[in-house]
C-alpha cells in the first residue's frame, strides 16, 4: 500500500454520495507499499479501505481482482470484499484514477514473522490455491518470464549505478532461467505477491489476505516460491531454513507438492527473486517524486537471487 494520488476531503465527499456507507469521520493515507494509493476510511457505518489504482494495475483487470476476492471470501478465506455503490458498481473514478472501496479487515502485518506465522501463512496460501480451482475467470501473469525481458532492457544500462555487477547478474540469470523455466507444473489462480505485509494476523492466526492486484493464473508452486523469498530471509541476507520448513509444512498440510514441483523449486525461487529485483530496480531508477512512498531496495532480492542460483537441490529449502 502507498499514496501516489492525493484525495481531498471534497473529492471523498463527492465519491461517498454514491455509496450507502455512512458519513466519513476519519480519512488518512497509508504510506506502506509501492503500487497503489490507499486510504483508511472510517465512517459512521464502519471501516473501509479506499484504493486508487496506479502504475502496474490496469483498469481492465479490476473485474478479475475484485471477483476473485469475492470468490475466495465465499470459500471461507479472510479476504476484503469490494463495496458496491448505489448503482451496483464495484469501481469508481477518483481524480482520474480507477478506484474501489473495500471492507477493512482487523489484524496486523508483521515485519519479523516467526516460524509459527510462516506455518499459518503457508497453510493460508494452500487454502487460496484450493479455493481458486473453482474460480472461472483467468488472467495471465504479466510479470512472469514473458514480462522479464522488457524490464531487463529498461534497467540494465543503469543497474550498476545501484550495485556493481547487478547488470551482469540480471542478464545472466534471466537468460538461464528463461532457458530452463518449467512450463508444465500444476497451475491455477495465484496471489503472486503474498509478502508479510499482505497477510494480517491476530495473535498467530491469519485474519486477512490482502492486495490481490498481481493475482493471476500461473504455476501454484511459483506462488510458494514468492513466499519463500519474502518470508524466509533475515535482515542480514541469511536464508532461515527453520522458517522455510514451517511455511512448507503449513502449505503441505492442505496441498501436497508433486515431484516435479519439488524439483523445480530452486528455479522457481530464483525466478521470483529475479522478478522482484527487476520491478524494484525499475521503481528505484524511476521514482515518483510526488508520491508519499519510498521505492524499495532492489539489492535485497538481488542477494536472494544469488543465493537461489547457488542452490542445487530442493532439500536446501527443507523439502
Amino acid at each position: 500500500m502507498a499514496v501516489y494520488t492525493e484525495v481531498s476531503f471534497e473529492a471523498l465527499e463527492a465519491l461517498l454520495e454514491h455509496y450507502d456507507i455512512g458519513v466519513p469521520t476519519s480519512f488518512k493515507g497509508i504510506a506502506e507499499g509501492v503500487e497503489n494509493s490507499n486510504y483508511l476510511l472510517h465512517t459512521t457505518k464502519g471501516n473501509f479501505i479506499l484504493t486508487l489504482y496506479e502504475k502496474r494495475v490496469a483498469a481492465a483487470d479490476l473485474p478479475f481482482f475484485l471477483s476473485l476476492m469475492r470468490h475466495l471470501a465465499a470459500q471461507g478465506l479472510p479476504c476484503p470484499l469490494p463495496v458496491t455503490n448505489k448503482a451496483g458498481a464495484a469501481t469508481a473514478s477518483v481524480n482520474g484514477r480507477p478506484a474501489a472501496i473495500l471492507t477493512f479487515l482487523e489484524g496486523l502485518s508483521l515485519r519479523r514473522p516467526q516460524p509459527v506465522h510462516c506455518e499459518a501463512a503457508g497453510e493460508a496460501l494452500a487454502r487460496l490455491h484450493i479455493a481458486g480451482q473453482s474460480f472461472t475467470m483467468s488472467r495471465p501473469n504479466a510479470l512472469g518470464p514473458s514480462g522479464w525481458q522488457a524490464l531487463v532492457e529498461a534497467t540494465r544500462k543503469q543497474a550498476d549505478r545501484v550495485q556493481e555487477g547487478l547488470a551482469q547478474l540480471i542478464i545472466r540469470s534471466h537468460d538461464e532461467l528463461r532457458a530452463r523455466w518449467p512450463e508444465t507444473l500444476p497451475a491455477g489462480v495465484i496471489h503472486a505477491d503474498l509478502f508479510p505485509d499482505n497477510v494480517l494476523f491476530v495473535d498467530s492466526a491469519v485474519s486477512g489476505l490482502i492486495d490481490f492486484y498481481f493475482a493471476c493464473n500461473d504455476a501454484l508452486a511459483y506462488d510458494l516460491a514468492v513466499m519463500l523469498n519474502s518470508w524466509c530471509f533475515e535482515a542480514d541476507g541469511a536464508f532461515n531454513v527453520t522458517k522455510s520448513k514451517a511455511l512448507l509444512k503449513g502449505y503441505r498440510r492442505r496441498r501436497e507438492l508433486d515431484t516435479a514441483e519439488v524439483e523445480a523449486m530452486p528455479l522457481l525461487c530464483a525466478g521470483a527473486a529475479l522478478r522482484f529485483t527487476l520491478t524494484r530496480l525499475y521503481d528505484w531508477l524511476n521514482p515518483d517524486q510526488g508520491a508519499l512512498v519510498r521505492p524499495k531496495d532492489p539489492r535485497e532480492f538481488a542477494r536472494a537471487l544469488r543465493f537461489h542460483l547457488s542452490v542445487r537441490r530442493a532439500g536446501e529449502y527443507g523439502l
